[in-house]
């Protein structure tokens, strides 16, 4: 009998197949923030051509820039516009503000541009202006009312931007819990938030929370590299990042107030690269470890613990570097891409950095090194710690259990040995993947023996 392909297997291979054409195309969870506050930016046309050279799904804007908006037109990117804190209080008093508002910068645009959402001001109800506060639901909501008018109440979403302060509670995540002083305007807030079916936007950035928790443990917590997790007191569950635990925090708040099903959408995190002398954590390593973790932990789809199986949209901060931010070096230090749209370092990010088949003839790359081994003298506990972590980011660690293939010899650092490569073979066998706190490295030199194979090679 010939050996033909199952129904079955030809729809796995198809469906493996959109999945590997899908990385080198646009993803929906993967945005960037576009700030603007610096004076050599490259021409809208410029920056819309270097965004569609990338995967990035989605991109924000502090305002409403007519001529960035019309430079992404039939890009399908999606957008974001932001009306200003100064545009909150004649938005909120005047029903007709926020129909001259729409009819000036979404109407003239859409559908052509892929406006998707509006946030209206920014960090609000952190602020001390209780003024500001008490008009921001009414200005949301002349807003919503304005975009239904014009038939595209189910189209485009409204919302408001939030620092991470308006909680009062986060650690551990399942504890997380607003400022009792916003539950008012909260409630409001939440309610037609999710009447429309609009996100919930929030700023985490784990950078701030190692500023407050300088310790290395901490840093490797933020940046997604192995470290021995939190366990959350109150539910059980192992936490091995800074970011999945902000956002359960926030999750957890929401819960607390009814409004659990209302979606959560990251407008901003980021990490910048340099800073000043007395700042602790800008480096480029720092913020290429940081934006590239993210970006493979956002692409595997596994969520956080209280919201598996699903990727939260995220905003990373920023497109590029802004020179005239006030404030320490970093606040103008965040840029994924130099001004002139070269990576500052690379995270993965650009279409020609997706391993993708090719059909022209070409010279044969030389062979780099294939696989992620621990360096001489890294101690037992280091090591263990690198299995913990690798094994909870969903690879399959069954081969170094007992009667496993690869369970002997059975010592810490022939485990630990497994389990690193496995982790950076899976997740996108980027140098940072072999980083493990500095306690890994590369090597060209096969470390499989007997029934126990290590994945990898040439890449």
């Amino acid at each position: 009998m010939a050996n033909t392909p199952s129904n079955s297997s030809i729809l796995l291979s198809l469906f493996l197949l959109a999945i590997a054409l899908s990385l080198a195309e646009s993803q929906s969870f993967i945005g960037v923030n576009y700030g603007q506050v610096a004076d050599n930016l490259p021409a809208p046309e410029d920056t819309a051509s270097l965004l569609k050279s990338t995967t990035i799904g989605k991109v924000r804007l502090y305002g409403a820039d007519p001529a960035i908006i019309k430079a992404l037109a039939n890009s399908g990117i999606g957008i974001v516009i932001g009306a200003s804190n100064g545009d909150i209080a004649s938005l909120a008093g005047d029903p007709n503000a926020a129909t001259q508002w729409v009819n000036a910068n979404v109407l003239p645009y859409y559908p052509a541009s892929n406006i998707t959402l509006i946030t209206v001001g920014n960090e609000i109800l952190t602020l001390a202006d209780q003024g500001l506060k008490s008009q921001l639901v009414p200005a949301m909501r002349n807003v919503q009312n304005a975009l239904g008018a014009a038939s595209l109440g189910g189209k485009i979403k409204v919302s408001t931007v939030h620092s991470m302060a308006v909680l009062t509670q986060s650690d551990p995540p399942s504890s997380g819990l607003f400022n009792p002083a916003l539950q008012d305007t909260l409630k409001q807030l939440l309610a037609l938030l999710k009447d429309n079916k609009s996100p919930f936007t929030i700023n985490p950035y784990p950078f701030f929370a190692y500023q407050s928790d300088p310790r290395p443990e901490t840093l490797a917590f933020c940046l997604f590299q192995p470290n021995s997790g939190r366990v959350d007191s109150g539910n059980g569950k192992l936490y091995t990042n800074m970011f999945d635990a902000q956002v359960d925090a926030v999750h957890s708040a929401l819960s607390a107030m009814g409004f659990q099903d209302v979606e959560i959408v990251v407008a901003e995190t980021g990490w910048p690269s340099r800073g000043d002398s007395n700042e602790l954590g800008p480096s480029v390593e720092n913020a290429k470890a940081y934006n590239g973790n993210l970006i493979s932990h956002l692409r595997s789809l596994v969520g956080t613990p209280l919201m598996p199986g699903k990727s939260v949209d995220t905003y990373i901060f920023a497109l590029y570097d802004e020179d005239l931010k006030q404030g320490p070096g970093s606040e103008r230090a965040f840029g994924m891409f130099k001004t002139d749209r070269t990576v500052s370092y690379d995270v993965g990010l650009t279409k020609s950095s997706q391993q993708t088949p090719s059909t022209s003839p070409t010279t044969p790359a030389p062979k780099t090194a294939g696989w992620c081994i621990p360096k001489a003298g890294v101690s037992d506990a280091q090591l263990q710690a690198n299995i913990d972590y690798a094994c909870s980011q969903g690879i399959d660690c069954g081969p170094i259990q007992p009667g496993g293939a690869c369970f002997e010899p059975n010592t810490v650092a022939s485990h630990a040995a497994y389990s690193m490569n496995l982790y950076y073979q899976t997740s996108g066998k980027n140098q940072w993947n072999c980083d493990f706190s500095q306690s890994a490295t590369l090597t060209s030199q096969n470390p499989s023996y007997n029934a126990c194979i290590y994945t990898g090679g040439s890449t």
